[in-house]
């Protein structure tokens, strides 16, 4: 799949890390670095705009890495780019950890995973199928 991408950043476009890579890396444009203190949330550039074919989002997840050992992750995981929108992607970062953190010019800040989906239609109904689960949620199975 061929997906139109606007790059206003110097910044590599979002690439593939490995052979099975589900998510491209996204990378942080900023003028100068941003640190980001505890509990402390930004809004982060990215200079790319691009144009998803209908019926596909992109949708923005944390990097692994940097959830595990700084605590830095996306506050809207997973963030959602839809088919229609053509502004730039911007990523909300937040520290959950106990130390800053300092993000720099070109840093792996976010993943972005193309995702198709199915556009849904109601159909108003008294009632459902039952099922062996029912209404049973929120841990009803145990730990």
């Amino acid at each position: 799949m061929q997906i139109k991408i606007v790059n206003h950043s110097d910044n590599p476009l979002p690439s593939y890390e490995t052979a099975f890579s589900a998510g491209m890396d996204l990378r942080a444009m900023l003028p100068a670095d941003l640190v980001l203190h505890p509990l402390e949330r930004a809004l982060v550039h990215t200079g790319l705009h691009i144009e998803l074919p209908e019926g596909y989002e992109a949708q923005v997840r944390p990097r692994s890495g940097l959830a595990a050992k700084h605590g830095i992750t996306v506050l809207n995981a997973p963030g959602t780019i839809d088919a229609d929108y053509r502004g730039e992607i911007k990523v909300i970062l937040v520290n959950l950890s106990n130390e800053s953190y300092t993000i720099k010019h070109g840093d792996r800040i976010a993943q972005m995973v193309i995702s198709k989906h199915e556009r849904a239609t109601w159909q108003l109904s008294n009632n459902l199928n039952e099922t062996i689960r029912g209404e049973g949620g929120f841990g009803h199975t145990g730990m």
